[in-house]
């Protein structure tokens, strides 16, 4: 991955953990844990993707879409987890 693959990743990523955050309003870990987790969740949405051999095309949108699942999915299991 190129350095400015990377950085694309993360800029995404982030707008993702917002997203996510704002989709799961009271579910989240304030505005920089959102974040953190967007960004973890742009490489899992990737992995969900790419092992259910989903392909959304390429691009910034489809990036955005498979990273909003993975930081919607993150949360969800960190809240699990939270709770018990």
């Amino acid at each position: 991955m190129s350095l400015e693959s990377l950085l694309i990743v993360l800029v995404i990523g982030a707008v993702a953990g917002w997203l996510a955050g704002q989709i799961r309003q009271g579910y989240g870990f304030g505005l920089l844990g959102n974040i953190i987790i967007g960004i973890a969740g742009s490489f899992v949405g990737g992995l969900i993707f790419n092992a259910l051999n989903i392909s959304l095309g390429s691009g910034i949108v489809s990036t955005l879409i498979s990273s909003v699942v993975g930081a919607l999915v993150l949360l969800f299991l960190i809240g699990l987890i939270k709770r018990s």
